[in-house]
């Protein structure tokens, strides 16, 4: 079901000849070149590859990817891309979304390409505004936040898309941004799970919300704040001098200091992706008392939707003729012969016609 060898690319047969038109200084500039330097060290193919979008800024993106490519409507990208999956199992789907297209109108069709698991990788660009249609507030705008639609200041409490995807069901989740020369391994590992790959990529927004994540995501001076996690690896930031620790009577996650790099005396924990609940702790910390968890936060697979799709339609095929000929004579149905001097014909029962019914057409 999945022929997905891998075939020798380099970047430049990801790219299109299509102007790429974002304000300059986008973090989506980033984040384009990016995936286009991943895919040839996944041995990906063009033809069999797909991304799908939906409305804003991020869904540009597949003009700019040499592959084929669904632009589609405001919040919908997950419903197509489903229907893309179960059509052609063997295609490698990436949907790219932000966060006003996919946790607004479109948080129903995100939850449920989550919770069934389809198996394809989710880049949710999240810059914390609409920046297409001009700076107004979204989901994910933090408290307080001025824009033309919240004059005096946001007064909603903001979404956390990895929570969100958690809470839906997804069994990968993962925190990037934009110019991290992480970036690639957190695509990586998405690419490689078998299942519904969330990632939130936060984005700067140079125009409408600027710099909003410099704390922990500024090109220089914020890797202290970032603490990056690995699987089987300490929780350890700030150069390995902090780590993440959990206290036991009060079940919340706590900094700790290490001493001389003994991260084991200090109780720093190791991460571990299948940990559910942990990975939860982890997305929920806030940021400042704590540093910003990014990376792999989460991975445990399970069956995907469209395998378990095949393989009920396997069985309910088993041992059956296909015959559409067959199948459109069964029930209630009337050959309808007509003549020269009667074109329309009188009802004739044919295979499991009803005698009762026959008269004029």
């Amino acid at each position: 079901m999945n022929d997905m060898t891998p075939i020798q690319t380099t970047l430049k047969d990801w790219e299109t000849d299509q102007e790429v038109r974002w304000c300059p200084g986008c973090g989506d500039y980033a984040i384009l070149k990016a995936v286009q330097r991943t895919l040839p060290q996944l041995g990906a193919n063009p033809a069999k590859t797909v991304f799908v979008s939906g409305i804003g800024c991020s869904s540009r993106f597949p003009y700019y990817v040499e592959s084929y490519g669904f632009h589609t409507i405001h919040g919908r990208a997950p419903a197509f891309a489903t229907g893309i999956k179960l059509a052609n199992p063997e295609l490698d789907v990436w949907m790219v979304t932000g966060d006003g297209d996919g946790l607004s109108i479109g948080g129903n069709h995100l939850m449920h390409v989550l919770r069934r698991n389809v198996n394809l990788q989710i880049l949710l660009f999240n810059n914390e505004i609409y920046g297409l249609t001009k700076g107004q507030y979204s989901p994910t705008s933090r408290i307080g936040t001025r824009t033309p639609s919240t004059p005096l200041g946001s007064v909603d409490r903001p979404t956390n898309p990895c929570a969100f995807a958690l809470g839906a069901g997804a069994r990968f989740v993962a925190r990037g941004f934009d110019v991290s020369k992480n970036l690639p391994d957190v695509l990586k590992a998405a690419h490689a799970h078998q299942g519904a790959a969330f990632i939130e990529i936060f984005q700067n927004c140079i125009v409408y919300n600027k710099d909003v994540f410099n704390d922990f995501a500024a090109p220089k001076g914020a890797e202290d704040q970032q603490l990056w996690l690995a699987d089987g690896e300490p929780m350890l930031f700030a150069k390995g001098t902090k780590g993440i620790s959990l206290d036991r009577d009060a079940l919340e996650l706590k900094v700790v200091d290490v001493v001389d790099g003994d991260w084991q005396a200090a109780g720093v924990l190791v991460h571990n992706v299948k940990n559910r609940s942990i990975a939860h702790m982890l997305i929920e910390l806030p940021f400042g008392p704590f540093p910003m968890a990014l990376g792999v936060l989460y991975d445990d697979p399970r069956p995907t939707f469209e395998s378990a799709v095949i393989e009920e339609r396997t069985k309910a095929s088993a041992g059956k003729e296909a015959n559409l000929a067959k199948l459109l004579a069964k029930g209630q149905t009337w050959t309808v012969p007509g003549t020269a001097q009667d074109p329309i014909g009188t009802r004739v029962p044919g295979q499991g016609g009803n005698p009762e019914t026959q008269g004029r057409a």
